[in-house]
């Protein structure tokens, strides 16, 4: 008798329940992530019995810990054998990445040198961290490069120049230049704290205080006009020793520029609103910092920009002629800039066509409305600009004879 065959059976098909039935063939994924850093101003960063920076890099002191030390090397030089000492202290085994500080470092071949850092040492993705220090350039290609890395690895900012204590150093922008563009490769990428301490400032060359002053400067003009009134008191004699030893009215200065800006980041950290005013002073300058030839530092050119800024609203007469020659004798007695033969009508009109594209097809060009208030425009023309400009070559030629009259004055 032959064994019976048996017809296979067509497995039994079941629709799962938790599957989109037809026509849902499109899905929507929302999710949010959280985040949070802290801004500190510690004074006594590098002394051992110091734990924030420690702290900051997970160490306790007891059980061992590693960093990867991202520095400029005018840092480096400066400060590098008293960075080795604190970090031994507290049992944190440091590698060593050093990097030019200057705005030509500030490239993708740099960030990428960082990431090749971080293989050889091995770092461990969640426990490890990077300490960049340093100016603006050393914060920016390490966050980036942090950003990047394994699409993400904590880091740690400690700025050293008042620029970055105050604007670079404090908010979640990363970025290097690209072309003939400033910051044009980028990411919004939080580091886990900025520990800030003005005894850094003590070596600072008085250029890079001055660097540093416009961005306080534009912090005063478009938000804070008891912050204006006080640079206008106390900028004549403001240096690095004044900022760094931490008197009543520097130790202002500094958080009220702080507060300032991180009011201003907070509710739009990724930009959503291409209306900001921190822009302020920011829509022509990128053209000039990259085309000024000998170079002018982030904030040299800045200051530029804001007196063309300055002029477009007592032009059309947001600003009073009092507060316009305020804002630009404040800026000169602050030793900025106020003109460059660099910047033309044609120059401004092209680098105001580049800051449209930035912004989503509109101007969203910052104003000051009386010191201390912004109103955004979006009409600016042509003429306006060659008028604006007309405009601050002529009062920055008075301010500087009135200067060399002084002066005269003085010597004889």
């Amino acid at each position: 008798m032959s064994p019976s065959t048996t017809a296979p059976q067509a497995p039994a098909f079941v629709t799962p329940v938790d599957l989109p039935k037809p026509p849902g063939l499109t899905w929507r994924v929302q999710s949010r992530e959280p985040v949070g850093y802290d801004v500190n101003i510690v004074r006594g960063l590098l002394d051992p019995a110091n734990p924030a920076l420690a702290r900051a890099c997970g160490a306790d002191g007891q059980h061992p810990t590693r960093c990867l030390v991202v520095v400029d090397d005018k840092v480096q030089a400066l400060y590098g054998e008293r960075v080795r000492a604190y970090l031994e202290a507290w049992h944190v085994e440091s590698f060593w990445k050093v990097l030019p500080g200057d705005e030509e470092a500030k490239e993708l071949e740099s960030a990428v040198e960082v990431t090749e850092a971080m293989t050889a040492m091995g770092l461990l993705r969640r426990t490890e961290k990077i300490v960049a220090i340093g100016g603006g350039v050393v914060l920016d290609v390490a966050g980036f490069a942090a950003s990047l890395y394994r699409r993400g690895v904590p880091y740690i900012r400690v700025p050293t120049t008042l620029l970055g204590q105050i604007d670079a150093g404090i908010g979640v922008k990363t970025g290097v230049n690209h072309g003939t563009h400033k910051n044009r490769l980028g990411t919004y990428y939080a580091p886990e704290t900025a520990l800030i301490d003005p005894e850094f400032l003590t070596t600072v060359e008085p250029r890079h205080i001055v660097n540093g002053l416009a961005e306080i400067i534009k912090m005063a003009l478009v938000k804070d006009a008891v912050l204006f009134e006080l640079l206008e008191a106390t900028v004549a004699g403001t240096g690095p020793q004044s900022l760094a030893m931490g008197g009543p009215v520097a130790t202002e200065v500094i958080s009220r520029a702080i507060a300032g800006m991180l009011d201003e980041l907070e509710p739009n950290l990724w930009e959503q609103v291409l209306e900001r005013s921190v822009d302020y002073g920011h829509t022509f300058s990128p053209s000039l910092e990259l085309r000024a030839d000998p170079p002018l530092l982030h904030g040299e050119a800045v200051a530029v920009d804001m007196a063309i800024c300055v002029a477009l609203a007592h032009r059309r007469g947001l600003l009073s002629a009092e507060d316009a020659d305020r804002a630009l004798r404040l800026m000169h007695t602050a030793g900025l800039p106020l003109a460059h033969p660099v910047f033309t009508a044609e120059l401004l009109e092209e680098a105001l066509r580049d800051a449209v594209k930035h912004r989503d097809g509109r101007q969203r060009m910052p104003l000051t409305e009386g010191i201390g208030q912004v109103r955004f425009v979006n009409d600016l023309t042509r003429e306006e600009l060659a008028g604006a400009l007309e405009f601050v070559q002529v009062r920055a030629a008075a301010l500087a004879g009135r200067e060399d009259a002084e002066l005269l004055a003085v010597a004889s």
